[in-house]
């Protein structure tokens, strides 16, 4: 069986054309990351997010035009990546009711977001739900729905979406105990901890926040008006300046080569002059942006066109991926065709079929994460405690590969269960998982 490419996603909320920070910190390094070989990427406008904040139809239509003009101007390639309109995927919503239907709602009470606004009522003295909408509520598991639908194994997210991922997982692992098979991969968060993060005008972090932002695609005069507009200090030409916390030099840095950082720190020991200083960042950034700018200008002029990518890569996806998983899970929850004889486990061939070995993930009370491997009611394998999520999914992985002996494993066998009854229950879930592989 040749294995399938892993599979990356990343959700891109419309909100406006991003800043300069935004597109080092984030979409360039996506852009080229979905250029990697062995990586199905998926990219997609997550519009039906955006209406939990914004009930302004104007703003969301225009907002998700800017930012697919944007990413498709970065040099995203919708040939080689997945990328589409989050509502152009009906099954996606689908998906989320079934999930909803076997999500806890404790676990639902805990999410980030809920719970910031029950403290801001109750800090106001108002209703613990007030004005709290159901869309915010229930937006991990439409989140998860998004993840799931596609079997991402990696989704990059910054640190504040991490508990989004533990309830995907959560959300799959019980879906996929309730009806016995594992419908879903477990996905991992991916946190990049090196993500560039540049200053602003200021010189604090470029956030529209602190309105201190260079705007991705702006006119080239304007460019040049901000880049002139930075705060440096006082020293005059001849004076040699530090660029150690410099926001120009950082500036520079994630726009020029090597040779053209090393000469521009020398310039800096030299005492070059701001205005010469902010020339030069202004010529490196308009150098990478000035091309990009073009292509939007041209995108953007031509919506028609941008509305044909999104629906042509949601099309193709429904096709290959959504409508086949999804005639699956309707069949494996009941939704069934009323004409076809009505069968149990029982009338199987060979009597009552046993749902495979399978894998439970979870989180104790300490916030230690632990796996069990499990036959029925039978726990097999008990594992230690994890510090994260990622090490007990790497844990199984490399258990359900052979890459780890059960006797070196970080688990403790279940009560009169030996090693070869482990491994014979591996062997059977990688049989299903195989069953499955074909039939998908």
């Amino acid at each position: 069986m040749t294995k399938r490419p892993l599979r990356v996603l990343t959700g891109i909320k419309p909100s406006g054309i991003p800043h300069i920070g935004n597109y080092v910190g984030a979409l360039r390094p996506a852009v080229a990351a979905s250029q990697t070989e062995d990586t199905e990427s998926f990219f997609f406008l997550a519009d039906l997010h955006s209406l939990v904040n914004t009930h302004d139809p104007t703003r969301i239509q225009r907002s998700t035009l800017e930012i697919a003009a944007t990413w498709l101007a970065a040099g995203l390639d919708p040939s080689k990546v997945w990328f589409y309109r989050q509502s152009d995927v009906p099954e996606t919503t689908e998906l989320m009711w079934l999930l909803t239907c076997v999500a806890g709602k404790g676990i639902l009470n805990r999410a980030h977001a809920y719970k910031a606004a029950v403290d801001k009522n109750r800090a106001d003295g108002e209703d613990d739900d007030a004005a709290v909408t159901a869309g915010l509520f229930m937006y991990p598991v439409l989140m998860a729905a998004d993840i799931l639908i596609f079997n991402a194994d990696r989704v990059p997210v910054g640190r504040d979406q991490i508990q989004h991922i533990e309830m995907a997982r959560d959300f799959a692992q019980r879906f996929n105990h309730v009806y016995g098979r594992d419908w879903f991969n477990l996905p991992e968060a991916v946190i990049d901890d090196n993500v560039a993060t540049l200053p602003g005008l200021d010189g604090r972090k470029m956030s529209k926040s602190y309105d201190n932002t260079i705007p991705l695609f702006v006119p080239q005069a304007q460019l040049k008006k901000l880049v002139f507009s930075i705060l440096t200090d006082s020293k005059m030409p001849g004076e040699a300046k530090s660029i150690d916390g410099s926001a120009l030099f950082q500036l520079y840095q994630a726009f020029a080569t090597p040779d053209e950082n090393a000469g521009f720190a020398a310039a800096f020991a030299d005492g070059i002059g701001w205005g010469d200083a902010k020339q030069q960042l202004f010529d490196v950034v308009e150098r990478e942006i000035a091309p990009m700018r073009e292509r939007y200008e041209d995108l953007i002029a031509r919506p028609a066109d941008i509305e044909d990518v999104l629906r042509d890569g949601g099309r193709r996806l429904r096709e290959r991926y959504a409508m086949p998983l999804l005639a699956q899970l309707r069949e494996a929850v009941g939704l069934r065709d009323l004409g076809r004889a009505v069968t149990t486990a029982a009338d199987a061939p060979g009597g009552t079929r046993a749902a495979p070995p399978m894998f439970k993930q979870y989180r104790e009370a300490d916030g230690r994460f632990h796996f069990k491997f499990v036959n029925g009611e039978r726990v097999l394998l008990q594992s230690h405690a994890f510090d994260a999520p990622r090490d007990a999914g790497q844990t199984i992985a490399r258990l359900r590969r052979g890459e780890l002996s059960i006797a070196d494993a970080p688990a403790s066998l279940g009560e009169g269960v030996d090693a070869a009854m482990v491994r014979t229950a591996l062997d059977a879930l990688a049989e299903a998982d195989a069953t499955k592989e074909t039939a998908s």
